[in-house]
């Protein structure tokens, strides 16, 4: 055989061949390649955008054949056709079709989350409630959009809550075709939380609001940190049970923490299986960003909807954090509002951020990291909501 022809056939075969008809595919690498530049380069959520991004780029590159969407379609799972000619992301995404890497998330967050600002002022809580505005708000738009059916506008709405694990757990159920463009939207708004949220924060607050200097929190005991989770728990399970999944593996791992007899577990919560279940999430969520699924007219909607969820959370947070600020009279920094989605603890930063350029002498993370820790429970108790009312 004609060593040309040798050649010819192996190009070919090759996926350099598949791609060049492919356009498409030639897109999403190379979104794929910009995600990683603000994962590497501008270090935006490294931890899960890497991987994401890289997930997305190995699912479209042709004849590789890690994961396989028909495997999966309908939302159900085809496990006859995973095992026999499954690739390593069709397993690995088992994870999140059965719901599994969310709640082992939550537990790994629970395991690194002080609740002792939200135990010592417990209004803070009603500041994570207001910023789960931005959930409902969206939720209600992309209904009347048309373009959404109802179960897809609750998973969409829960970008609002700026928590990725959250929603993915939701969408996974309600609505798997969209599990891409919805993670994707979640984890990169979360991201540019430094970005998004000062320029609303400065809008709806005067300087003199910025400027309030907050009294100290009161010490919490070893005790109260401790029942805390305890209740939590039974609290919750009892008022909304489809919440107790994600609440409930939150509130094992503060408990972990808090109890002081089991810091080897703690640690692993907080270290190994964070770590390894992060990236299997980050992996198998990017794979399912096939160039078929991701490129669509409603994945754009997906995108511009998630920011107006993102802006709506945080406005609902600092308007409502004017209202106390008014009741208090004038006792309540408005900012500490803003914290109020679950992006912990960016969100809280992002206030002391805010609130320093103001007052240089002024000290809101602590009083930021209660309704921050609020709202990961609020989103939370919002996805059991959802999950309740429209889960099959």
């Amino acid at each position: 055989m004609d060593i040309l022809e040798v050649i010819k056939g192996f190009l070919a075969d090759s996926g350099f061949a598949q791609l060049g008809g492919q356009w498409k595919n030639l897109v999403m690498i190379g979104i794929s390649c910009v995600l990683i530049y603000l994962a590497v380069g501008k270090k935006f959520e490294p931890l899960l955008l890497l991987p994401i991004a890289f997930g997305m780029l190995l699912a479209n590159l042709p004849l590789a054949f890690l994961m396989h969407p028909e495997y999966f379609a309908d939302g159900q799972v085809d496990m006859q056709g995973i095992l026999h000619n499954g690739g390593l992301f069709d397993f690995l995404y088992l994870g999140v079709k059965w719901g599994i890497y969310p709640p082992l998330i939550f537990l790994g967050v629970g395991a690194m989350t002080d609740f002792s600002p939200l135990i010592a002022n417990p209004k803070s809580i009603l500041l994570g409630a207001a910023a789960q505005f931005g959930i409902f708000f969206t939720f209600t738009c992309a209904i009347g959009s048309g373009y959404f059916s109802v179960a897809e506008a609750a998973a969409l709405g829960i970008i609002g809550g700026a928590d990725g694990p959250t929603a993915i757990y939701v969408t996974k159920t309600l609505a798997p075709q969209l599990l891409s463009a919805i993670a994707v939207a979640a984890y990169s708004y979360m991201a540019l939380v430094p970005i998004i949220q000062p320029p609303i924060m400065r809008a709806l607050t005067t300087k003199k609001e910025r400027g309030i200097v907050m009294e100290n929190l009161r010490p919490v005991s070893r005790l109260e940190r401790i029942l805390f989770p305890i209740c939590v728990t039974v609290i919750v399970a009892l008022i909304i049970p489809d919440a107790t999944t994600l609440v409930g593996m939150l509130m094992l791992g503060n408990l972990m923490k808090e109890c002081g007899v089991v810091d080897r577990l703690s640690k692993t919560a907080q270290n190994e299986l964070m770590n390894i279940i992060t990236i299997f999430l980050g992996l198998t969520v990017g794979a399912t960003a096939s160039a078929q699924n991701f490129l669509q007219p409603k994945t754009l909607l997906i995108i511009g909807l998630g920011l107006v969820a993102f802006c709506m959370a945080t406005a609902g947070g600092v308007l409502f954090g004017k209202l106390m600020c008014w009741a208090t009279k004038g006792k309540v920094n408005p900012l500490i509002g803003s914290a109020g989605v679950s992006a912990v603890p960016m969100a809280a930063r992002v206030s002391q951020v805010v609130a320093q350029s103001e007052n240089p002498g002024n000290f809101l993370l602590m009083h930021a990291m209660g309704p921050n820790v609020a709202g990961v429970i609020g989103s939370a108790v919002a996805a059991g909501v959802f999950l309740n009312l429209y889960g099959a």
